[in-house]
């Protein structure tokens, strides 16, 4: 049991984590993403948990996004879902993963909802190229996430671009050791800075997705010299005070919005992710609760 499971510690947690947690269902999250909406955001929504060794436990997370994919369009809900490689069949084969991935954009494509390719580990990354590859020329709406503290992100999305790939721009969530990662915020913010700049020269329908004022930013400062499709993309119950500035000035922003009972190992990684996020979590919560 890690150091993080104790009961005092949790509860703690989760007092931080339901700012940008939905809640536990799904229909939590579709409240989450009708508010979002209304806000002037569109709405992402990833439900949480990973590195799923049993087929059974595939199965229902596959159905669980079809189902969640019909609800955003009863709903009339602007945005997607965004899913996780190793939550439809990554960790137990290529082939499963693949297919799960097709029937869930091709579900998504008859009802015009857009699905997001998370990105893991990197010891996932060559496969998920390779699923993202393989599916995106035939399904319009499909994107996937690259990650700024990988020293080979450059490279990839070099690549990806040259094929006309849709991508979300992130830092980066997961522990990696320094022959593979960058390891120091300035080298992570560095990168992404480029990267950003590629997306601005190379790319067009790309996300931004920082919580970071400096790299947001950089992306304005490029969208007046470059004319691109793209949106900022922070997390729910995150930087709620710039969400409308941005939307006023005319960008376009949407929410990711997680839910599900697997909050905990999620929670814990957005916050070693950067300490930045305690920060920015800190500023949130008495934002939003000043009298």
């Amino acid at each position: 049991m890690e150091e993080y499971e104790s009961p005092l510690i949790e509860k703690f947690l989760f007092r931080i984590a339901k700012k940008w947690i939905a809640g536990d269902t799904m229909a939590e999250a579709l409240k989450s993403a009708i508010q979002a909406n209304k806000n002037g955001m569109g709405a992402i929504i990833n439900r949480l948990g990973e590195h799923s060794t049993s087929k059974a436990q595939v199965d229902k997370t596959v159905l669980e996004y079809l189902t969640l994919v019909s609800k955003l369009s009863k709903y009339k809900v602007s945005g997607g879902i965004s899913v996780k490689p190793t939550q439809v069949g990554l960790a137990r084969g290529f082939g499963e993963c693949l297919n799960n991935f097709g029937i869930i954009a091709e579900e998504a494509s008859q009802y015009n909802s857009f699905v997001w390719i998370d990105m893991e580990s990197s010891e996932y990354t060559d496969d998920t190229i390779k699923v993202y590859l393989s599916l995106f020329e035939k399904y319009e709406r499909l994107a996937l996430a690259i990650q700024a503290n990988l020293k080979r992100t450059e490279s990839d999305l070099e690549t990806l671009l040259d094929k006309g790939a849709k991508i979300r721009l992130v830092k980066g969530a997961y522990r990696e050791n320094k022959s593979t990662a960058y390891k120091t915020r300035h080298e992570v913010d560095e990168n992404y800075k480029k990267l950003t700049q590629m997306l601005f020269i190379k790319g067009n329908e790309f996300g931004i997705a920082t919580h970071d004022a400096k790299l947001i930013d950089l992306a304005i400062n490029l969208s007046e010299i470059h004319q691109k499709k793209f949106e900022f993309q922070m997390l729910k119950g995150i930087r709620d005070e710039l969400k409308p500035v941005l939307i006023k000035s005319g960008f376009s922003v949407s929410e990711y919005i997680p839910y599900g009972t697997n909050w905990l190992p999620y929670s814990i990684r957005r916050l070693k992710e950067r300490k930045r996020n305690i920060l920015l979590l800190g500023s949130s919560f008495l934002h939003s609760h000043r009298v």
